[in-house]
């Protein structure tokens, strides 16, 4: 369950109201990289985790209901910036409330005007955040990435706090005030603390690449096609050693003579690497086992509950005093907990697990 904290994460406020920005910040809000997408996407993925990788779970969980507080910091700014703006904005055109709140007519004629790329959130919304991106594209669940498989879905999420970090970084330079601004710039660093936990979780999981279990074709995992003309460019990602598997890359100047003469590619001999087929097929083999191990010790057969309680529970009384799994903490592995068992901790919104 969740447990709302009626104060907000960060103290969010506005030197003053100002509805193009709160338009702009709508992009964070039920934009395809904004807090909702990220909540959704970690709060979807940890599913799949809370009996084979508990550890995991409570970190996707944690983050996901985070990201449900910056949600509302950032409709709480929205609500502040449009303070005196209603659906009837264009019938209160001479309101002086309205117009002193605007910066006189023709600002508030150039802010109905900009409107007008996203008409519903003026009209519609009754002075309030929207469920749209700022030009008013609705949120969409298509927004989530959620494959299974952690090795693919904690990229996903590295990626997705990337994106809401640049996007926190362009919003800044669209509003001078600097309330706003230190809220942005509170936002967009938990972005990148966000990166940084998802990226120590992938270390914790290995082997972890490439993503998911099968490995590549030894015969084209470290080849590059020069598939430009002008002048050749070189550098890491196709001279020496490749990063991840260690393959020496294999530089193909004339891609079409070489698919040519290796009729298709079908005849391509094995270069630069120690893999060969026999390696990579024990490689799938060992690893699908270990995978699938995994999940299956973890999933109780038969009857199966997601949560165990006690009637002498207090509710509320791991808000101040968490409680958390040596193990959890540590982020290992190999304990299994049984069903129903959880971390708790305090977060603005509180959960439940």
């Amino acid at each position: 369950m969740f447990y709302h904290v009626k104060d907000l994460q960060f103290n969010a406020r506005v030197s003053a109201p100002d509805p193009r920005f709160a338009n702009l910040l709508l992009q964070q809000f039920g934009g395809p990289n904004g807090e909702l997408k990220a909540a959704m996407q970690y709060f979807v993925q940890a599913f799949g985790a809370k009996e084979p990788y508990p550890d995991k779970y409570d970190l996707l969980m944690d983050i996901a209901t985070e990201e449900f507080s910056h949600l509302e910091i950032v409709g709480a700014t929205i609500q502040m910036l449009l303070a005196g703006v209603n659906g009837k904005l264009k019938d209160a055109a001479d309101e002086a409330e309205i117009m002193k709140i605007m910066g006189g007519k023709a600002a508030k004629e150039n802010v109905i005007h900009e409107a007008m790329s996203n008409p519903h959130f003026l009209i519609e919304s009754g002075g309030g955040p929207i469920l749209t991106d700022s030009r008013g594209i609705p949120w969409s669940g298509t927004y989530v990435n959620a494959n299974g498989d952690l090795t693919v879905d904690l990229r996903s999420n590295m990626g997705a706090e990337s994106r809401a970090k640049i996007v926190y970084e362009y919003l800044m330079k669209f509003t001078d005030d600097p309330y706003v601004k230190e809220s942005l710039r509170f936002l967009m660093t938990r972005e990148i603390a966000h990166f940084q936990m998802f990226e120590a979780a992938l270390q914790t999981i290995q082997p972890n690449f490439p993503p998911g279990v099968l490995q590549g074709d030894p015969r084209h995992s470290n080849t590059y096609f020069n598939m430009s003309n002008g002048t050749a460019v070189r550098g890491p990602w196709n001279e020496g050693v490749s990063p991840e598997l260690g393959e020496v890359w294999r530089y193909i100047d004339d891609p079409i003579a070489h698919v040519a003469a290796t009729n298709g590619l079908l005849n391509q001999e094995i270069e630069g690497t120690r893999r060969d087929e026999k390696s990579v097929q024990e490689l799938n083999q060992a690893l699908s086992k270990q995978r699938s191990k995994e999940v299956i010790a973890a999933t109780p057969d038969g009857e199966n509950q997601w949560s165990t309680y006690s009637s002498g529970d207090d509710p509320g009384a791991d808000i101040d005093a968490p409680d958390r799994d040596p193990d959890q903490e540590t982020g290992k592995t190999g304990r299994r907990s049984t069903p129903g068992e959880s971390a708790k901790g305090k977060s603005t919104s509180k959960k439940g697990k």
